[in-house]
């Protein structure tokens, strides 16, 4: 299968949306399709080669779609505020007249008959048929240009709506102007206010909806601007400043004292300082030397560093990020389809509404309450507000989550994670810093320097620590094989070496006797069948893990370590972290299957790992979190990728995942509620058509105001442990 990601033009309401949805998902090949509102994107998935067909589809219903490039981010669309504020000013300059003289007219009888006998009435409507006009075809032409043709296709929206309300008290108050003797004794009005002041209140809420809407994407604006446009590159030995997409791999770039990074490197010149909060969210700049790694957006400190560039363009880590957010940004959350099918038919039903209440006042009441219950249930009609609740709270809480370091590379996970009930962590790199230390070795110096030998060819932390042990002058190693979960063996010198765990020993008939303090990870050697000691190994738990264990139980979560290592050094450190339960001696394969263990009574858990043995039980998981700092297999197979490593980030995003699902009901709630409520107060003729504007414009802006408070999204007890 292949995922296509589209820009989609002209869609102003959630009814736009489902019905430019429903067209892409009726292309045949496709799978699923999804449009996010909040961006105007988006994400089909369905075999190769649909690309035009699925952009024909949509252009036909109406939407223009076009392909997104090739990171997957939005384009950057012109900022829609500036423009609509100009149209509301003017607007409003021509409504404030009619309204002044219509209104003031039935407020204060004084104002009523100045106007008679200075103006009057037959001048003064005329007046206000002039300015009401210039409104409707001036500023309000958008609404028409759009809703006119939603109606023609038979697929009416939110323009639709405000075309039928203020053509309606337009038109009623023309004929009421021009030709009376069509209208029925007593039943002579002009509504010229109520068709002026919808357009300009409609325009005044999309308006300060464009405003909220524009920071709702702030993060991944933040994340593209951390992307510098040139580097200085040295090419046949002269610095040159060079388009970023001109660097290549292999390149080697010059980076002045307070500069952004602007590709992922190794630093093979100078020693600094950089900045990495804006990609890891820890706050201390970090310590580099030759042959560490630097990644693109971040800050150098105050030296002049070189490196060698080995990942560049949409390869960077920065590149991969702003992906991940992007598409995170436009996550389908299963809630989301519920909202799409009511979306689509609630123009249709709100028309259908608005005929049954004009004809119950027509039977009951009179023409012009008539007129003005059945444009009050078109104008307080807000399908808008449905169609941002859900992608409004994802855009925000998904980009707070970010720059708190954590990245849902899957949008359902988002949901799933606030339902949790079991966090299970992997030991070695997730909790500790998978870098351990020799605290004990019972080994004679020779036999050191051949277990080193072969351990040189692993590339298990375990292994590291022995060979930095032995020092750099080791003898050859040969015929090495690994054996999974168990240890490693090899020829040096032609003595065969066996090294691994208890099992390892056993399963080569080895005899051996523990030698090591109980909570160190005891490493076995055998000598040409024979036991030749043990070495004790070590791993320190990261600074944030144990308090990220007490958030995760104040939360009320079940906390598990599952490992491969010993009972008595898993134990020890989850007796220091705080975790009950532990689950040691779990082979690689094994893991899965503790995953399954721990789901059953339908418990929902995710599972936290770093390593490729970590795959297969991220992947089991009703939630894969992997640490940035692990494998590309690992992080593959997960649905939230912590940046940094820090296991401070499972709390975070389980926050960030409560909060926004929280958020996305309040919205919801408040869409359907404000639509079920005030439809019928409409149709009985309770509120007047400029109420009804008023209400409808700030129900969107309501709904975009509230997702806004993700951005301040905090897990207070862990802000301070970096």
């Amino acid at each position: 299968m292949t995922n296509y990601r589209f820009d989609v033009d002209e869609m102003t309401c959630g009814g736009c949306a489902a019905r430019a949805q429903k067209a892409m998902a009726g292309v045949a090949g496709v799978t699923s399709a999804y449009i996010n509102f909040a961006d105007r994107t988006a994400t089909v998935e369905g075999v190769a080669g649909l690309e035009d067909l699925i952009a024909t589809a949509s252009a036909k219903a109406g939407y223009p779609a076009s392909p997104m490039k090739a990171d997957g981010v939005a384009l950057e669309r012109e900022d829609e505020a500036p423009a609509l504020l100009r149209s509301t000013l003017i607007a409003a300059a021509l409504t404030l007249p009619i309204f002044v003289v219509e209104m003031g007219g039935h407020v204060f009888p004084s104002v009523h008959h100045f106007i008679a006998q200075v103006i009057g009435m037959q001048d003064s409507w005329l007046i206000q048929f002039f300015l009401a006009t210039v409104v409707l075809i001036g500023p309000g032409r958008g609404f028409f240009t759009k809703g006119v043709p939603a109606l023609l296709r038979g697929a009416p929206d939110m323009n639709s709506l405000v075309v039928l309300g203020a053509s309606a008290a337009w038109g009623y108050s023309t004929v009421a102007t021009f030709r009376p003797q069509w209208l029925p004794d007593g039943s002579i009005a002009v509504y010229f206010e109520a068709a002026a002041v919808i357009v300009t209140l409609i325009l005044l809420g999309r308006y300060l909806e464009a405003r909220a809407k524009g920071r709702t994407g702030a993060a991944i604006k933040r994340l593209i601007g951390l992307r510098p446009d040139t580097a200085n590159v040295e090419r046949e030995g002269e610095v040159i400043s060079l388009p970023l997409d001109k660097v290549v791999v292999g390149d080697i770039v010059h980076l002045a004292a307070g500069t952004r990074i602007p590709v992922d490197g190794v630093l093979t010149r100078g020693t600094g300082y950089v900045d990495e909060s804006m990609i890891s969210g820890e706050p201390m700049p970090v310590e580099k030397g030759v042959g560490n790694e630097l990644v693109a957006g971040t800050i150098n400190g105050t030296s002049s560093l070189v490196l060698e560039a080995r990942s560049v363009g949409s390869e960077t880590l920065l590149a991969r990020i702003i992906t991940m957010v992007a598409e995170a940004q436009g996550a389908r959350l299963p809630v989301q389809d519920l909202v799409n099918k009511i979306t689509l038919w609630f123009v249709p039903a709100v028309i259908a509404v608005a005929t049954l209440t004009v004809l119950l006042w027509l039977v009951f009441g009179s023409l012009p309450l008539a007129l003005v219950a059945g444009v009050s249930v078109l104008i307080i009609a807000c399908p808008c507000a449905m169609g941002l609740a859900t992608p409004t709270s994802i855009m925000v809480g998904t980009g707070r989550a970010a720059e708190l370091g954590v990245l849902f590379r899957r949008g359902d996970a988002l949901q799933a994670l606030q339902g949790v009930d079991v966090v299970a962590f992997d030991k070695t790199g997730t909790l500790t810093a998978g870098a351990p230390v020799v605290v004990t070795n019972t080994l004679r110096s020779q036999d050191l320097a051949a277990v080193a030998a072969v351990e040189a060819a692993s590339d298990h932390p375990l292994a590291n620590a022995i060979v930095a042990l032995a020092g750099r002058h080791l003898p050859v190693a040969t015929d090495v094989e690994t054996i999974p979960g168990h240890g490693l063996q090899g020829t040096v010198e032609g003595r065969r070496i066996v090294i691994g765990n208890a099992a390892m020993m056993a399963w080569e008939g080895v005899k051996v006797q523990p030698e090591i303090p109980a909570g160190q990870t005891p490493v076995m050697v055998a000598i040409d069948g024979k036991f030749a000691g043990t070495i004790g190994l070590s791993d320190t738990p990261k600074p944030t893990a144990k308090a990220t264990v007490q958030a995760l139980k104040a939360r009320g979560l079940v906390v598990v370590m599952i490992s491969g290592d010993t009972k008595d050094a898993a134990g020890a450190l989850g007796k220091a972290l705080g975790i009950e339960q532990v689950l040691a001696g779990v082979l690689p394969d094994g893991k899965a299957e503790a995953v399954k263990q721990l789901q059953s009574g339908g418990r929902k858990v995710a599972f936290v790992g770093d390593g490729i043995n970590d795959a297969p039980a991220l992947a089991t998981a009703d939630v894969g979190i992997a640490m940035g700092t692990g494998t590309d297999v690992a992080v593959e197979s997960a649905d939230v990728v912590l940046v940094s490593g820090n296991p401070a980030g499972v709390a975070r995003a389980i926050e960030v995942s409560r909060r926004t699902l929280r958020n996305i009901w309040q919205n919801l709630g408040w869409a359907f509620g404000y639509n079920i409520i005030l439809i019928p107060v409409a149709a009985l003729g309770l509120l007047s058509p400029q109420l009804a504007a008023l209400a409808m414009a700030a129900s969107s802006v309501l709904v975009v105001t509230n997702a806004l408070r993700l951005r301040w999204v905090k897990v207070a007890e862990l802000e301070a442990i970096q």
